[in-house]
């Protein structure tokens, strides 16, 4: 008794991650320019707001 059939496959560990990308690609494929900008600074504003506050904990927890 074989476990997987022929037509199974692992999955390796950039398979999630490549569905996220395609699935914002999707997404945004759809939407107006001026849409995907919108979503694109609001994106970046996040992330780095994000990695100065990781930043600034880190630079305290080292004090």
């Amino acid at each position: 008794m074989d476990a997987f059939g022929t037509g199974q496959t692992l999955a390796s560990k950039w398979d999630a991650g490549y569905a996220v990308v395609m699935f914002v690609k999707v997404l945004l494929g759809t939407l107006p320019d001026w849409a995907k900008w919108v979503v694109g600074s609001l994106v970046s504003v996040v992330v780095v707001l994000e990695g100065y506050r990781w930043w600034r904990r880190r630079g305290t927890a080292v004090r």
